[in-house]
């Protein structure tokens, strides 16, 4: 049987940031970078790619609210929580700035930190995740929202639904992430099969999605009165790909744009050494 250990050099911690206990993992000396995951990931999404930065950076992985190693918090899973949260760890931890690095869910995240705590964050990189409803993902949401948007969406129901039948479901996601559709490796695949095992893991994982309305409200409300200062990179993917991009061309004061080949929508399991040298070059 394939087992997982540890990388070489990670150290793992538990973090009291805005009234939760925060898992999160380190690797690596230098300038801070942080890297927020999505759904239905943990911290382990970034696994590959933290040895290829941690040469010359901190590198700094949290499980986001709710999720893996995380306190299941029964609230809290608005933008400015969440923004909040991953502040807290840097408190935690001792760093005044960091490059902030989001994929999915953590795209969002990482945006309202940057305009909650702009003199925080250094860079801003974002890959494969919407930024609430603003506009500039029009072709992308051409044929209305993804349909999981709206199941995860109802109260209580699609963890009622999935109980006991969670590896079936997220393997729709992990397969049809990759580009190949063959999905990711066994051993991480079975790691978030396993972080969302449980009812309540999983309806914490629903609540992110039960929080987008009240989350595009505070995007809207924090754009309309201020822009992104942070020097920000949109990595296009295979999946929600340019649309990104698409949304923060309004809202950014230094917007760069690459594309990432080769990959569907885990882009950093399927080219960890393309993503690497991308932020390690936007952040040199």
């Amino acid at each position: 049987m394939t087992t997982k250990q540890d990388l070489p050099g990670l150290t793992r911690q538990i973090i009291a940031s805005n009234g939760i206990d925060i898992h999160v993992v380190t690797m690596g000396n230098g300038p801070a970078i942080l890297l927020l995951h999505g759904w239905p990931h943990t911290w382990e999404i970034w696994r590959t790619v933290m040895p290829l930065l941690a040469a010359d950076h901190t590198v700094i992985a949290p499980d986001l609210r709710g999720l893996g190693g995380t306190t299941r918090a029964a609230e809290g899973y608005d933008l400015h929580t969440l923004a909040d949260d991953a502040n807290g760890v840097l408190d935690g931890l001792g760093i005044e700035t960091a490059t902030v690095v989001g994929i999915d869910l953590g795209v969002q995240i990482s945006a309202m930190m940057a305009l909650r705590f702009p003199e925080r964050v250094r860079h801003l990189i974002v890959t494969e995740g919407l930024i609430g409803t603003l506009p500039g993902a029009e072709g992308f949401l051409a044929r209305g929202a993804p349909w999981w948007f709206g199941f995860h969406g109802v109260p209580g129901l699609a963890e009622s639904v999935l109980d006991g039948n969670t590896a079936a479901y997220l393997d729709f996601f992990l397969i049809n992430g990759t580009a190949d559709r063959r999905g990711i490796d066994p051993v991480i695949r079975d790691g978030f099969i396993s972080a969302y095992a449980d009812r309540t893991s999983l309806r914490c994982g629903f609540e992110h999605y039960r929080a987008f309305p009240t989350g595009a409200r505070q995007l809207a409300e924090a754009v309309a009165v201020q822009r992104i200062a942070a020097p920000t990179l949109a990595i296009a993917g295979g999946i929600v790909g340019t649309a990104t991009a698409g949304q923060l061309r309004p809202i950014c004061e230094d917007l760069q744009e690459i594309a990432i080949p080769g990959c569907a929508h885990l882009v950093p399991l399927e080219q960890p050494i393309t993503l690497a040298a991308a932020i390690g070059a936007f952040v040199a």
